[in-house]
């Protein structure tokens, strides 16, 4: 592991992950409940509201500018508490850390990676493991 001594991360919360180019940010049953307890929404209502079917399984909506549906300019994700495992565990997912050089990478468009907090590289592998994108 290149990472054997920890990488450095803090969420900055600029938005940098929740906007752009449009994708998939994957969420599971378990997430989805605790997503419409948070929205104090029943959860059928959350699922189609906010949620869409892609192919892999289910994924949050996202703005006709490809943003997150939960991110707002002012505020960043508004469900920050109970966002997804996808958001929970960036940027710590196999594309990020292939190679050192991948990382230099998602640094460069990431303020908070390479910054703040020492996550160690036990924890770093937990969060790998919980997600693969």
């Amino acid at each position: 592991m290149w990472f054997r001594d920890g990488l450095r991360f803090e969420c900055t919360r600029c938005g940098h992950c929740c906007t752009g180019a449009p994708g998939y940010v994957w969420i599971n049953d378990a997430e989805l409940n605790a997503l419409a307890e948070f929205l104090r929404e029943p959860r059928a209502v959350v699922e189609k509201v906010y949620t869409r079917q892609a192919s892999r399984g289910r994924s949050l909506r996202e703005k006709s500018n490809g943003d997150c549906v939960f991110y707002d300019k002012a505020a960043g994700c508004t469900i920050y508490p109970v966002r997804p495992t996808q958001c929970r565990t960036w940027p710590f997912w196999e594309s990020n850390l292939e190679s050192h050089d991948s990382w230099k990478k998602t640094c460069q468009v990431c303020p908070g990676s390479g910054q703040g907090e020492l996550i160690d590289a036990e924890e770093i592998v937990r969060r790998l493991k919980a997600i693969r994108v």
